[in-house]
C-alpha cells in the first residue's frame, strides 16, 4: 500500500482501516469492548491500579506472531526468546510480585487471521511485546491505539510513528536505507551520476525503504531505479536482467531472505557482481547453507538497528549462551536478539509502572514514554519520549559469515550517518 510519511500524525486511509472497523464490530459483538479499552479497572489489596491482563498473581502479555507463514522462522525465534525471558523473570520472582505469562497467537502472516486473533487476545492482556508484520500492524493500528495497549511491532515502517501506544524499536526502514546509501558511497566507490537499483516489497516496508534510499541518493547525486516485487516473487531473474540493463553500480534490497538469496545468487551467476545492501528482514542465517552462500559472503552487507548475534557485547553473549542451553536445536538468529530485547524493554516498562502505583494499560504506556535512555545491553540506547521520531538513529552494518553465530558479523559498529537528522527534520 502507498503511505505518506511526511506528516506522521496524518495517515491516508487504507484497507487496514476497513479491517480495523471489522475488528471493532467483532469486539462489540462479543461484548469485550469495555474490557479492551481499559474498563473494569480495580484495585488489589495492595492498592495497585490494575486492568485487563493483570490480576493478583499474573501479568499476561500477548504475541501476535507468524509460526506458519513466510516469517515462521523469525516468529519461532522471537517467541522462544520472549518465553525464555519470561521464565528467567519468573525465576527471579516476577514483576510486581506477579508471574509473567505470554499468550501466543499464530496469524501465519494473514491479516484477516490477525484481526481475529487480536479480537480473541485483546480483552485478556495488558500489552503486546510482539506483533509481526507491517500489514498486520497497519490493520490493527486504530484498535491498538483505542485500547491504549503498548505494542512493540516487529515492523519498522515510519508510518507506525506518531502513536502513543505503538513503539517502533530502533530505527525505521528509511533511516536504514539512508545508512545503506552512505555506506556504498563511502566504502564501495559509488560517485555522482551512478545508478543504484532498489528492489523492494510492495506495502509499507518497501515504500518506506524506498523513501529513504531516494532521499539519500538525491543528496549524494546518485540515481535510483526502483523495482517493486511481491512477497510471492522468489525468482528475481527478471529483476536482475532489468538491473543489468540499467547499468547499476550497486543494489539495495528491502524484501525477505528468499528474495535476497535469489537476487544475489542470480546476479553473481550472470556477471552482475556489484555490492548489495539488504534491510535487516532480508537476511536469515539459513541462507548461508544454500547455494547462494558464496555470493552472499562476497557481495552482501546488511544494515540493522541491532548488532550481530555474534557480537562481543556482554549482554548479547549471555543471551546467546542462555538460548543455546534452552533451545539447543534452534538457530540463534536476529529474531532471538530482537525478541529478547523487546521483552526486556517491556519488562522495564512494567517495573516502572509498578513503582508508580499502577499496572493499567495507561500506566504502562506512561511508564514507557518516560524512558529516554532505555538500554538493555543488547545494542544501542533508545529514547521513547518522542512518538514522532525513531527510538534510535544509529545503524550497524553486518557482513554474512557462514562460520559465525547467526550467520553474520559486525562489519561496522553502530553509528549515525550524516544527513539523518536533516532528513528527519524535513519529513
Amino acid at each position: 500500500m502507498n503511505t505518506t510519511h511526511s506528516r506522521p500524525r496524518t495517515r491516508h486511509r487504507t484497507a487496514g482501516t476497513v479491517l480495523a472497523g471489522t475488528l471493532a464490530l467483532l469486539l462489540a459483538a462479543t461484548g469485550c469492548s469495555s474490557k479492551a479499552d481499559g474498563g473494569d479497572d480495580g484495585r488489589t489489596d495492595g492498592g495497585l491500579r490494575t486492568g485487563p491482563g493483570v490480576d493478583a498473581k499474573t501479568i499476561r502479555l500477548g504475541a501476535l506472531t507468524d509460526l506458519t507463514g513466510p516469517y515462521a522462522t523469525l516468529g519461532k525465534s522471537i517467541v522462544q526468546a520472549q518465553q525464555m525471558w519470561a521464565e528467567e523473570t519468573n525465576a527471579r520472582g516476577g514483576i510486581c510480585d506477579r508471574k509473567i505469562e505470554i499468550v501466543v497467537k499464530d496469524h501465519g502472516y494473514d491479516v484477516q487471521k490477525a484481526v481475529t486473533a487480536y479480537a480473541d487476545i485483546a480483552p485478556d492482556v495488558v500489552a503486546l511485546p510482539q506483533v509481526i508484520g507491517s500489514p498486520v500492524v497497519a490493520a490493527l493500528l486504530d484498535d491498538i491505539e483505542r485500547d491504549g495497549m503498548l505494542t512493540f511491532p516487529q515492523a519498522w515502517a515510519a508510518s507506525l510513528l506518531g502513536k502513543d501506544a505503538i513503539q517502533v524499536l530502533g530505527t525505521t526502514y528509511d533511516v536504514d536505507m539512508i545508512a545503506a546509501v552512505e555506506f556504498l558511497t563511502r566504502t564501495k566507490g559509488l560517485k555522482k551520476g551512478d545508478t543504484v537499483g532498489h528492489v523492494y516489497f510492495e506495502g509499507d516496508y518497501g515504500a518506506n525503504a524506498l523513501e529513504g534510499s531516494t532521499w539519500a541518493a538525491k543528496r549524494a547525486g546518485l540515481k535510483v531505479t526502483g523495482l517493486k516485487i511481491k512477497a510471492t516473487d522468489t525468482d528475481l531473474s527478471a529483476q536482475v536482467s532489468a538491473l543489468r540493463a540499467e547499468g547499476v553500480k550497486a543494489v539495495l534490497i528491502s524484501a525477505g531472505p528468499a528474495q535476497t538469496a535469489s537476487l544475489v545468487g542470480v546476479a553473481a551467476s550472470r556477471g552482475l557482481r556489484v555490492p548489495v545492501v539488504s534491510s535487516a528482514p532480508g537476511f536469515a542465517p539459513q541462507l548461508m547453507k544454500t547455494p547462494a552462500a558464496p555470493a552472499l559472503a562476497a557481495l552482501l552487507n546488511v544494515v540493522s538497528a541491532a548488532p550481530a548475534v555474534s557480537s562481543d557485547l556482554p549482554g548479547v553473549k549471555r543471551m546467546v549462551a542462555s538460548y543455546r542451553k534452552k533451545y539447543p536445536d534452534s538457530p540463534v538468529d536476529s529474531g532471538v536478539l530482537s525478541g529478547y530485547n523487546a521483552a526486556q524493554l517491556m519488562g522495564a516498562d512494567l517495573e516502572k509502572a509498578c513503582e508508580a502505583g499502577g499496572l493499567t494499560r495507561e500506566d504502562v504506556v506512561t511508564a514507557h514514554r518516560s524512558q529516554k535512555n532505555a538500554d538493555t545491553g543488547l545494542g544501542t540506547a533508545q529514547d521513547f519520549s518522542d512518538v514522532d521520531r525513531p527510538a534510535s538513529v544509529e545503524t550497524y552494518v553486518l557482513k554474512p559469515d557462514a562460520e559465525a553465530v547467526g550467520g553474520v558479523v559486525n562489519a561496522e559498529e553502530a553509528h549515525t550517518v550524516p544527513g539523518v537528522e536533516e532528513y528527519l527534520s524535513a519529513r
